[in-house]
């Protein structure tokens, strides 16, 4: 199967998630989610509607006809649906390849259980390969491009890309991550930074994982 089909594959899956009437799901970002949203739009009758994590999400479920709310009106979400850019045995994630991060982040939060719905290529044995996206105030990201240095990472601006808060994102490279939630605190904890695309504080709940023999593991 194509990796499109495996991404299709996982997100139709995911729609057992919604299990109930009248839910309120929280959606993320991305290609495997773009699946995930026409599929909900066959279901739309029995759901409330979606928080999103992306100005890019919230067009595509308003264009299918979805209501989109804003989570400071609803509260805590029963589920929230995301892919990953890299998500590990242990269900921790590097996330913000489209640049969405921080609205994944605070949504996955305030999330009862995050499912995560991802091809086999994106299951790995250690974090780091996929380069660690950052966002970052505009004014500090010089600053903390070299305090990333100093951990150990060749830190790159992703230029032209401004997020939907109107920051900036630097990906970092060459990172091997032996402790997710270590560095995730660290990297927060720098002056200038928004958040990390590291979810390890707040991993999945359960992966969706599609593999190239068109079965879909869900690993918990």
């Amino acid at each position: 199967m194509t990796q499109d089909e495996l991404k299709k594959l996982a997100g139709n899956y995911a729609l057992k998630y919604i299990d109930q009437d009248d839910m309120i799901v929280g959606v993320g970002t991305g290609s495997t989610v773009r699946y995930f949203i026409e599929g909900l739009a066959t279901i739309k009758s029995r759901i409330q509607g979606c928080v999103s994590s992306s100005e890019q999400s919230t067009k595509l479920l308003k264009e299918f006809g979805i209501p989109v709310y804003e989570l400071n009106s609803v509260g805590t979400l029963d589920i929230y649906v995301d892919g990953a850019d890299e998500i590990n045995h242990q269900l921790k994630m590097i996330k913000g390849g489209g640049a969405a991060l921080t609205r994944e982040k605070i949504i996955a939060a305030a999330s009862a259980k995050f499912v995560c719905i991802a091809d086999e290529s994106k299951y790995v044995d250690l974090l780091g390969e996929f380069p660690l996206p950052v966002e970052v105030i505009p004014m500090a990201r010089s600053y903390v491009a070299r305090e990333l240095v100093k951990l150990g990472g060749n830190p790159v601006w992703r230029e032209n890309v401004v997020t939907d808060n109107g920051n900036w994102i630097i990906d970092v490279h060459n990172l091997k991550i032996l402790n997710p939630v270590e560095l995730e605190q660290k990297i927060n904890n720098i002056v200038g930074v928004v958040t990390n695309g590291l979810f390890a504080m707040r991993g999945a709940n359960e992966l969706v994982l599609a593999r190239s023999s068109g079965n879909i593991d869900v690993i918990k």
